[in-house]
């Protein structure tokens, strides 16, 4: 599948690196294509990922949006709207976007504010800024490495959330989250729904400081 990634941080790269693995053809997305050698925050200057990650390619936010069948959205939450509309995302259709973005106000130190509350959601303010677009909200409760390898996690029984408006998009979402190795995957209900979700981050940052590292998840019994 032509999958293009609106982001080229850690999440971005984590997430383009397994997808090209798997097969998939990849477009990763940035601001200025031209800067490889520039570290990214918690990851690898696009050069270095280029060198590791050798079918993949690195274009600007605009042409990986065209390029994709299927979206995701990997950049931080407070600029998911802007790198949206560089993207030209108002012109790509009923295209399928995964949001996997969280609002986190890091201006105080750590922990992070977490800005989700149930009249602040970025996954409904980017399905009305984008109405053609098909949203699915997933991703967004664990850190990068977790998204890509479950398994390696509690032999991958835990759980990971989708929630939007179109039942054919969640069920190629949730096609997606089976590559990875999900199982245990939870269908919140429409986009409303990732409200929960985005407010969970600010239990998330504490289970984190508490173990020390993000390598963690919750698992939903049921």
């Amino acid at each position: 599948m032509k999958i293009g990634i609106i982001g080229s941080g850690v999440v971005g790269q984590t997430l383009g690196a397994k997808l090209v693995e798997l097969g998939h053809d990849v477009a990763l997305g940035t601001r200025d294509p031209k800067k490889l050698d520039e570290k990214k925050n918690m990851a690898d200057s696009l050069g270095e990922w280029l060198a590791r990650v050798k079918k993949a390619r690195v274009v600007s936010f605009e042409e990986a949006a065209a390029h994709g069948e299927l979206i995701i959205a990997a950049v931080h939450g407070q600029v998911t709207l802007e790198a949206l509309q560089m993207a030209n995302a108002g012109k790509l259709g009923a295209k399928v976007l995964v949001d996997t973005s969280n609002e986190l106000d890091f201006s105080k130190g750590m922990p992070p504010r977490v800005l989700a509350s149930q009249d602040r959601c970025n996954a409904e303010r980017i399905q009305a800024a984008f109405p053609s677009l098909r949203v699915v909200k997933s991703l967004n409760t664990m850190a990068a490495t977790v998204m890509v390898n479950p398994k390696a996690l509690a032999g991958g029984d835990h759980t990971v959330f989708v929630a939007g408006n179109d039942k054919d998009a969640k069920a190629t979402v949730t096609q997606m989250l089976r590559w990875f190795g999900w199982t245990d995957i939870l269908d919140l209900g429409d986009v409303s729904a990732a409200r929960g979700p985005e407010m969970y981050m600010g239990m998330w940052v504490r289970l984190w400081g508490a173990a020390g590292h993000g390598n963690l998840n919750i698992k939903v019994q049921r």
